[in-house]
């Protein structure tokens, strides 16, 4: 592509070979002009250099712990409590309804607070972060990064950047505020990046940009995840009634319970189904490419230091017998881990650290909601040849 050499890797087989166990030469990333450097100010976590990206990703390891884990479940019990409330009083605005859950459970978590942002901020928010991920390979300069950016396309993309910095910072200035006047909860932001020794402790826009990446990742592609499964319980009734038939098992035809956390490896249909909606309509269709440090002979190929290497996730998730059929039983004999074949969430050193998070999140979302909800679809806004089959 460009001045610079791109290999699709369109199979499952092969992005664990180049992507997994090549991961110490493939763990680097390439240089974004125009999405790293313009519009994240070389900030953002997930387009940084492994020289610069290193100390981050140490510090994001402590949202993976144990111990971490168990006390983020709190959370996400109450949040997910929270989205039924708002699903049953406000249906129509289920896809806000989404984001708000996503966004709270990332927000409590990095910031340890409900949410303050009055609901244009929290729109801002998701509107940066949807421009960051279209700013991405967008730009003929990310192909030829050489010629450098011309007139008037630096403007554009740095007045972006300059837009997307003072989102950041009208979220970033109250938690600072917190900190100076020692009322800041307990929370990631507060006891681990300010904590930590290096930049972050010091440098405050370093620490703002290592926060919110964490914030916008784990609300946006969850949010996605989760418009995706509204999407597929509508389709597939079939389904959900087999979900509810699972879930009856385990708390009760009667609503005797919730379905909760302790019940996943009980109801292993319901990640079935979190993992055919990652598959299904995969929420990353080219994860951002990983960048070669060494050479690296695979299957008689010989691939240059400097190759960039793209996961095609539309090409590895339709590796599978009926492609467009949502079937989560593909899955049922596979792992729960929902980086196991699929590669939404990254792979190699590059995986997304908040994945075991997001599953969580996500399994709590569907459970809860297949248990409470029937979905079924509104007629005037099908059209007129779905309509007719659901008259039949």
């Amino acid at each position: 592509m460009g001045s610079r050499t791109w290999v699709a890797l369109n199979s499952n087989r092969v992005v664990k070979e180049i992507i997994s166990k090549n991961c110490v030469s493939t763990g680097d990333r390439p240089d974004f002009p125009v999405a790293g450097s313009l519009v994240s100010n070389n900030k953002r976590t997930v387009l940084r250099k492994t020289i610069d990206w290193k100390e981050g990703r140490k510090l994001m390891h402590h949202l993976l712990s144990g111990t971490a884990l168990k006390n983020y479940s709190g959370i996400q019990e109450a949040e997910s409590t929270t989205l039924l409330h708002n699903y049953l009083h406000q249906p129509d605005q289920w896809h806000r309804h989404n984001y708000s859950y996503s966004y709270s459970i990332a927000h409590r978590i990095v910031l340890g607070e409900r949410t303050r942002q009055t609901q244009k901020q929290l729109d801002d928010i998701r509107r940066i972060t949807v421009e960051f991920i279209r700013s991405i390979n967008s730009s003929i300069f990310d192909f030829f990064p050489s010629l450098g950016i011309f007139q008037p396309f630096r403007s554009f993309w740095s007045c972006m950047g300059a837009d997307h910095y003072k989102v950041f910072r009208a979220w970033w200035d109250p938690v600072m505020q917190d900190m100076a006047d020692g009322i800041a909860p307990t929370s990631f932001t507060r006891d681990v990046i300010l904590q930590s020794k290096g930049k972050y402790a010091t440098n405050h826009d370093e620490a703002m940009y290592l926060a919110t990446s964490i914030v916008a990742a784990g609300s946006d592609n969850v949010r996605m995840a989760h418009n995706v499964f509204m999407m597929a319980a509508v389709c597939n009734p079939e389904v959900m009634a087999k979900a509810r038939t699972e879930i009856d098992s385990v708390c009760g035809r009667d609503a005797n319970r919730l379905p909760d956390l302790a019940d996943m490896e009980s109801l292993p249909y319901i990640s079935a189904i979190l993992k055919e909606c990652l598959r299904w309509r995969p929420v990353v269709p080219l994860i951002p490419q990983h960048h070669s440090t060494k050479e690296i002979h695979f299957d008689g190929y010989v691939f240059p230091a400097g190759t960039d290497f793209v996961i095609n996730s539309l090409a590895v998730c339709g590796e599978v017998d009926d492609p467009a059929d949502f079937k989560p039983e593909r899955w049922e004999s596979r792992e729960m881990n929902i980086t196991d074949g699929l590669w939404q969430f990254g792979g190699g050193r590059r995986v997304c650290v908040g994945y075991k998070i997001a599953h969580q999140e996500l399994f709590l979302a569907f459970a809860k909601s297949i248990y409470c909800f029937d979905f079924i679809p509104v007629r005037s806004a099908l059209p007129s040849t779905q309509q007719n089959w659901l008259a039949d």
